[in-house]
């Protein structure tokens, strides 16, 4: 049965979504899940390239990049040179494998949503095709927004594969469409950004790739 997708529409609940929405089959503590390294890409080639260029379009040279939920590859073009490249992610191996990150950390969304960075610290925050396994989204996107400089972007990039014992109820009871809807709506309860775009950059006869992004907005928010 699906879920119907929430409506953006300003709230001052801080956990807006219906009991369940955030549920997973595997409840055990991330950190034992994503133990050992994968060194794997969960969308193929023709997308991986296309979300490369997506970044290359919507995030400047010179630019402080957060990779959000990040592993052993970034999908920034290699050609551009950012000042700043940290990611976060939950094992260690795979971070330190990365050859674009400036600086890493390991850190558990989940169980931590705060984003251990000083205000202001990016331009960007990138997250690829992991918003699925976030429990507490809205927390999180809070967070960004409290990171990113007013005026940066937030990219969340998703796609049609996942690990169906980490990903959340909400998630995989919705469409493609619903599930962008959903990510919106995550920004809309977090408050402080612009109105979200999307893109469809799909390749032909490869994984599908949809686009989210925002930018923070300039208006103080009190959170």
């Amino acid at each position: 049965m699906k879920h119907d997708p929430p409506t953006a529409v300003a709230s001052t609940s801080h956990d807006p979504f219906p009991p369940g929405f955030f549920r997973r089959m595997d409840e055990a503590p991330d950190a034992e899940f994503y133990r050992e390294p994968r060194f794997v890409t969960h969308i193929d080639d023709a997308t991986i390239a296309a979300l490369t260029q997506v970044y290359r379009e919507l995030i400047p040279a010179g630019s402080r990049v957060l990779d959000l939920m990040s592993s052993w590859v970034s999908h920034l073009p290699p050609e551009v040179h950012y000042e700043r490249v940290a990611g976060l992610g939950m094992n260690r191996q795979e971070l330190e494998r990365n050859p674009q990150l400036t600086d890493s950390v390991v850190h558990d969304l989940n169980a931590t949503p705060e984003l251990p960075f000083p205000d202001d610290s990016f331009e960007a925050v990138v997250n690829a095709v992991s918003i699925q396994y976030l429990t507490r989204p809205v927390d999180v996107f809070a967070s960004v927004r409290r990171v990113l400089k007013p005026g940066g972007i937030h990219i969340i990039a998703t796609s049609h594969r996942l690990f169906p014992t980490k990903a959340v109820a909400v998630w995989q009871s919705i469409e493609a469409a619903e599930r962008l809807r959903l990510i919106a709506a995550y920004l809309q309860f977090a408050r402080g950004w612009d109105e979200p775009r999307f893109l469809d950059r799909s390749p032909e006869n490869a994984d599908p790739l949809w686009i989210v992004y925002a930018t923070r907005s300039g208006a103080r928010v009190g959170r």
